[in-house]
């Protein structure tokens, strides 16, 4: 079975930076995309950045010039750097990737979600 475990989520003030990670468990032979949402109280999920296994990204408006999203193939494992945060900024942020197991094709996974509050 596939987890996808997130870390670094915390308190910070505005202004301040924070650096999620998120990393498969299991027997995964590679990986596609990957990215990262999220999702504040009362409001829809939303994407926030993306990454092909190619190194391509793409970033919400909102975030554009804060925040980067890379990954590790080697580890298949991506990472979001999250600069000059704004309470806006709040909200429980999950990793999703497309992974590819030993025993399974390409199947898509989410993670269980790391909080992220800014205060102002």
């Amino acid at each position: 079975q596939v987890l996808l475990v997130e870390s670094g989520g915390g308190l910070v003030q505005a202004g301040g930076s924070l650096t999620l990670s998120c990393v498969p468990s299991g027997s995964i032979d590679s990986s596609n995309g990957m990215g990262w949402y999220r999702q504040a109280p009362g409001k829809q999920r939303e994407m926030v950045a993306t990454i092909t296994r190619g190194g391509r990204t793409n970033y919400a408006d909102s975030v554009k010039g804060r925040f980067t999203i890379s990954r590790d193939n080697t580890k298949n494992t991506v990472y979001l750097q999250m600069n000059s945060l704004k309470p806006e900024d709040t909200a429980v942020y999950y990793c999703n990737a497309d992974l590819k197991t030993s025993t399974t094709w390409f199947q898509n996974y989410w993670g269980q979600g790391t909080q992220v509050t800014v205060s102002s």
